[in-house]
């Protein structure tokens, strides 16, 4: 397995408590094939730029270790969600 790093926005009419619940529910599908090494809730913030008419979200960043198939369901997941605007997934080096 190889180490990712995996961000999300989630939009803003959304309450805290539910977004961190979302990403509760995201380690927990994590954890059934990989592992989740660390999870950094930034909170509401400002964007740099407008996505979509939306100047603001809760950024999230979930560290783990998965396969390529955890990879695809993730990816499909997020973009299918409607309470996330962006998602990103990086791998990490392996140093």
């Amino acid at each position: 397995m190889r180490p990712y790093e995996l961000m999300i926005i989630h939009r803003p009419e959304l309450a805290e408590e539910d977004v961190r619940s979302a990403v509760g529910d995201l380690e927990k599908a994590i954890a059934e094939s990989g592992s989740v090494t660390s999870t950094d809730f930034w909170g509401k913030r400002r964007f740099a730029y407008e996505i979509d008419h939306i100047n603001e979200g809760y950024y999230s960043v979930v560290d783990f270790e998965g396969d390529i198939e955890l990879l695809s369901r993730l990816d499909r997941a997020l973009s299918l969600s409607d309470a996330v605007i962006r998602h990103k997934i990086l791998r990490l080096d392996d140093a």
